[in-house]
């Protein structure tokens, strides 16, 4: 079986690199006109549908979906009738759901299959993936990805998978601006940002993507695994289906105005660890916290916390 892979970009490039280089007989097309090596190249997204059963899709949002399958156009049911469509990448969980009805009305399979991770563990075939879907649809699909993933779990029925996706993007946006503060708050009281997280990385809250986000803050390194344009898009989806729920986002919240403050600096393409220009820029401006201009003393005077 032929399988077409659409999207090439900073995550897509590598994935179906370690599909083809697994023996999988891979077509792709990219909007940017990349390539993959071992694989067939198409000229256009009608090409990679006329020629693969599975077809996987690695692009930037809901409206590259779109625009890519040809959907509210007569090409679409024609793109994915007879097909599996793989949805990879993160949309609102709202969107996958609705696309997933088109595409089994027109006669196709659909399944969600988000991934946890960055260019790095996608480079390695390290990812996590989240598999959504009807369950034979899940057992067709799960063989593909074992070349890109180093875990794959069920979530059930669509949109579990994309659900799941926000929930884990939750706590790695909230966990990294953490991080980028930590650098922050160190910096300006002049200490060493090395010893900082040579410290981080021997004690408990060390993990992989602590380890590898440090080490750009200390170097300055921003070269992007993650950028802070696709991670305040991802943002924006968490905060807009925990409202959707009526569930408060207060870490969230506070991310996306960071997010968005280092894409207005010229960081847009920059990785997430980037988001420390903002901290700095609030500082050199004037418009730190509340509880940073009235100082600590409030605080140390009703004691330690219980």
């Amino acid at each position: 079986m032929k399988v077409g892979f659409l999207g090439l970009g900073v995550m897509g490039r590598p994935m179906a690199t370690n599909l083809a280089a697994a023996g999988v007989d891979l077509v792709g097309w990219s909007r940017s006109g990349g390539t993959i090596p071992c694989a067939d190249t198409a000229t256009s997204p009608g090409q990679v549908f006329e020629r693969a059963g599975v077809v996987i899709l690695m692009l930037a949002n809901a409206e590259a979906v779109d625009s890519v399958l040809g959907r509210g156009t007569a090409a679409f049911p024609v793109h994915v009738a007879g097909r599996t469509v793989v949805h990879m990448g993160t949309t609102s969980p709202e969107y996958s759901a609705d696309l997933g009805a088109a595409v089994a009305a027109a006669g196709g399979r659909y399944v969600e299959a988000p991934v946890s991770g960055s260019r790095g563990p996608a480079e390695a075939g390290q990812l996590v993936a989240m598999l959504a879907g009807q369950p034979d649809d899940r057992e067709r699909v799960r063989p593909l990805l074992r070349p890109m993933c180093r875990e794959v779990f069920d979530c059930g029925p669509v949109p579990q998978g994309l659900l799941l996706k926000l929930a884990v993007n939750t706590f790695l946006i909230s966990m990294v601006t953490g991080l980028a503060e930590a650098f922050h708050f160190a910096a300006g009281h002049g200490l060493d940002a090395g010893l900082l997280r040579d410290v981080l990385d021997a004690g408990p809250m060390a993990s992989f993507v602590s380890r590898g986000k440090a080490a750009k803050l200390v170097d300055g390194d921003f070269a992007v695994q993650a950028a802070i344009r696709d991670v305040h898009y991802n943002n924006r989806l968490i905060v807009e289906a925990a409202a959707a729920r009526g569930l408060a986002a207060p870490l969230l919240d506070v991310c996306a105005d960071l997010f968005a403050e280092t894409g207005r600096l010229g960081h847009d393409g920059a990785d997430m660890a980037a988001v420390i220009h903002a901290m700095t820029a609030r500082s050199g401006s004037g418009t730190a916290s509340a509880s940073s201009r009235t100082g600590a003393g409030s605080a140390a005077a009703a004691g330690p916390p219980s």
